[in-house]
């Protein structure tokens, strides 16, 4: 499947993924050292959801507007308020855009923290430089990002977050992500990884996890969204966030989150999720 980030900005897995990445860097700023977080298939970093693409397919209906059109307790509110905050931000440049995790990442840096956006489509990359241009908090590189967990591991701030987000647009991505992130995890083995993945093929997603769980690193959280039950032909009904080296308040925190998601964008039969140890803790 080919998951190019414009025509699914703002879609379940968006809103799932991007949730989750804030929930691990609000924990990477409780502290006052400085980090860096290596998005390594950034994209172009804002989206128009009017656009052409987005239109196309008209995910975020499903998505980010049914999340922000249903109530939440106060407790989940609390949560995702970071995670709203940003995609508000975003409309406050244009009102129909939507935040990518390079512009979520960036709205929620300190002043001591770094980005690295790394894209290697020449089209979003050159998109993705000039969103960022004279920012010297985020450097923007034109790159393959499965080199990245070699070329730019462990960072110089010895804490922080790689975030994988590949488009799945080859059929051997699954492996790719296996071997990336022992790579990265052997070079900064306390590192955080922050792994995405479709759920449309559910033997490939058994095998990744099951692979993940022998290659020996010690700590891996595994949190799956599906928005609907398996049915006769293969789609994309839901998503995965794997998580190595997860902050210890993750798991609590997504297990308050994930139902309130599945209840805002799941259908009325066959929503499920789940956060579950790999590896670990």
């Amino acid at each position: 499947m080919n998951y190019r980030h414009s025509f699914h900005a703002g879609n379940f897995a968006d809103v799932m993924k991007h949730i989750t990445l804030v929930r691990i860097l609000e924990y990477l700023k409780r502290k006052d050292k400085p980090f860096r977080v290596i998005d390594t298939h950034a994209g172009t970093g804002l989206y128009d959801l009017s656009g052409a693409q987005s239109e196309k397919t008209g995910e975020w209906r499903a998505g980010i507007a049914r999340l922000e059109a249903t109530a939440l307790d106060a407790e989940v509110m609390a949560l995702l308020a970071p995670y709203l905050d940003a995609v508000s931000a975003a409309r406050e440049t244009g009102a129909t855009l939507y935040p990518g995790s390079p512009w979520i990442t960036r709205n929620l840096l300190r002043t001591i923290d770094r980005l690295t956006a790394i894209e290697l489509h020449p089209q979003d990359y050159q998109l993705l430089k000039h969103l960022f241009a004279g920012d010297i908090q985020v450097r923007v590189i034109h790159l393959d990002g499965w080199l990245s967990l070699g070329a730019h591991v462990p960072p110089k701030e010895k804490r922080g977050l790689i975030l994988v987000d590949p488009p799945f647009e080859l059929p051997n991505e699954f492996d790719r992500m296996v071997d990336g992130a022992v790579k990265a995890w052997r070079r900064w083995p306390g590192g955080i990884q922050a792994l995405w993945y479709p759920i449309k093929d559910r033997d490939a997603v058994a095998a990744y996890r099951a692979a993940l769980s022998e290659t020996g690193i010690t700590k891996i959280l595994d949190l799956s969204l599906m928005i609907r039950a398996a049915g006769d032909v293969p789609s994309l009904d839901g998503c995965g966030m794997t998580i190595i080296n997860p902050p210890y308040v993750l798991k609590e925190e997504m297990d308050k989150i994930l139902p309130c998601l599945a209840t805002a964008m799941g259908s009325a039969r066959g929503a499920s999720w789940s956060a579950d140890w790999l590896a670990g803790p």
